[in-house]
């Protein structure tokens, strides 16, 4: 099992470890909910060193990736990022990325269970091309901190004036001869930065996040990136998406771009014309009952879905769930009844996405 740079910080700060994509990986530290309730409230730094991180070069980079990709990233300027898509050629996704701009180069950032599949798929389709495929993800280390105190608190003691970058918008450079890359991005519906580094620098997390029981940034874990993200919308790979969804049907349109020639794109054309037969929408539940992945959804003893992904937000203090559902039942307000097991259904709607959402103080793109 891999160990990220960082595996020494969270056993000093009393992690439980947990396997995750053959990654030792930190799952809580004080406890999902209070580790959740603190990202919301101040702010929570996340290792995501397990995602992979995939380095493009050559002239024909750009060729490759606007190839393989959903999204249109050609007019994307450099220090931007993009969420995109990876797709086989049935539109079925393999992985969704993000893919950053920079002078020299691309970067490509994928889940960590999709990384070898995506480094393969990457190979295979720049055969012929002038392009240069380099994994880094075991040469840096990756963290996202995330919370509404985040800007400030990091403003203050990073080198790099972070509150001027825009939404998706990525700063790359060296100080005191290291590398660094520092986007303004993330997973839980926060505001907050991504930040790169070399691997080798993981002992200077310390002067970024002090131990102070009253600093306002504390380590969590990927429970309470879960939770954060669901409360968000936000998809999760191998749960609202995989190969056997679509980018239409997951309500993610404008990652995609029909316009261009990409593999899948006739399928999804498709799709958009006919139009998709399920669509993914929130369910909110009664009681404190939580609807598990697999989960069926009803309505007059008729199956109608699938739940993807659920848990009681702590935020919002409700149990809530994503699922696939037959789209002539996927408008907000409609009853549904959600089957838990039990002597009965659990009732439930059907609302939009996302369950939560901010007031955003950061410009967007």
């Amino acid at each position: 099992m891999k160990r990220t740079p960082l595996y020494d910080f969270h056993v000093k700060h009393g992690a439980k470890m947990v396997d995750f994509a053959g990654w030792q990986m930190p799952l809580l530290y004080t406890g999902i909910v209070p580790e959740h309730l603190h990202t919301r409230r101040a702010g929570s730094l996340f290792d995501v060193s397990h995602m992979g991180r995939i380095e493009l070069y050559g002239p024909q980079a750009e060729e490759l990736l606007e190839r393989v990709c959903t999204r249109r990233l050609g007019d994307a300027q450099v220090g931007q990022s993009r969420y995109s898509h990876v797709c086989n050629e049935a539109g079925g996704i393999l992985d969704d990325v993000i893919v950053s701009r920079y002078e020299d180069h691309w970067l490509l950032v994928c889940n960590a269970a999709n990384r070898a599949r995506i480094v393969a798929w990457l190979g295979e389709q720049a055969a012929g091309r002038d392009a240069e495929l380099r994994d880094v993800t075991e040469q840096t280390l990756m963290v996202a901190v995330q919370g509404p105190a985040v800007m400030d608190a990091l403003g203050a003691r990073l080198p790099i004036p972070i509150n001027s970058l825009k939404k998706y918008r990525f700063t790359s450079g060296a100080f005191m001869g290291v590398p660094f890359t520092v986007a303004r991005s993330g997973y839980t519906g926060e505001d907050g930065i991504e930040m790169i580094l070399p691997a080798s620098v993981a002992g200077m997390l310390g002067s970024v996040l002090p131990a102070d029981e009253e600093a306002p940034i504390k380590p969590a874990g990927l429970g309470a990136r879960d939770t954060l993200r669901l409360e968000a919308g936000m998809p999760l790979y191998g749960h609202e998406l995989s190969e056997e969804t679509d980018s239409l049907s997951a309500g993610l349109a404008w990652c995609v771009d029909l316009t261009k020639d990409f593999i899948g794109a006739e399928r999804l054309r498709t799709i958009a014309t006919e139009g998709p037969v399920r669509r993914l929408v929130g369910v909110e539940l009664e009681g404190r009952r939580i609807a598990r992945p697999g989960t069926q959804l009803l309505e007059a003893d008729r199956e109608i879905g699938t739940v993807t992904s659920g848990t009681f937000s702590p935020t919002l203090k409700k149990s809530i769930a994503m699922a696939y559902v037959c789209v002539d039942t996927a408008e907000p307000g409609r009853t549904v009844m959600v089957d838990i097991g039990g002597k009965s259904a659990t009732r439930a709607r059907i609302v939009p996405l996302p369950f939560y959402k901010r007031s955003d103080k950061c410009a967007s793109t």
